[in-house]
């Protein structure tokens, strides 16, 4: 990934797992490697390290559940404490597509970064954890970035509230 060096799963406190509401379609693979990607930045992040080191845990298994409108009108977080890790799951909305397919990478990318400071932003609150850190440069994805695991899920229509998951949902995505 370029110049930076991402830390080996030894020294990561960021664990992402990735997953998308499927209802007949693809998961969202463009969306899914941004978000991977950023969430690999900010492990690698000397500034993200120390803010996390404060927290006393020693990582974060960060779960996102993307897909189309799912999820956008009100998007739901289960965030527990498991021993000295926490498992933080959160659903986001997809972003639009660019025109093009290199300005699609760089928007997903762009959008990816926000999703996760503002899933971070739960977090630091819920922790009483001090201000995030700068979101750190996020450099390009190359070309030929191989694919993503991403948990997929078809969920039935709930006729009560069908444009979002569920507390439930979500609690039990990555199960």
């Amino acid at each position: 990934m370029g110049e930076q060096t991402l830390c080996t799963a030894r020294d990561s406190w960021l664990h992402p797992h990735l997953g998308a509401t499927t209802t007949g379609g693809p998961a969202p693979r463009e969306y899914v490697v941004a978000l991977r990607h950023v969430a690999l930045t900010l492990d690698a992040d000397p500034r993200w390290r120390s803010w996390w080191r404060q927290s006393g845990l020693s990582a974060c298994e960060l779960g996102i559940v993307a897909e189309g409108p799912l999820d956008h009108p009100r998007p739901s977080a289960d965030i527990r404490r498991l021993d000295d890790r926490l498992q933080a799951n959160f659903t986001c909305a997809l972003p639009a597509r660019g025109p093009a397919p290199h300005e699609g990478i760089e928007l997903a990318t762009r959008t990816a970064a926000g999703e996760i400071r503002a899933m971070f932003e739960v977090i630091r609150q819920a922790l009483t954890l001090p201000a995030l850190p700068p979101t750190p440069p996020v450099p390009s994805l190359p070309a030929d970035v191989p694919d993503v695991p991403v948990t997929t899920k078809h969920l039935p229509e709930a006729p009560d509230d069908p444009d979002h998951l569920t507390l439930a949902q979500i609690q039990e995505f990555f199960a």
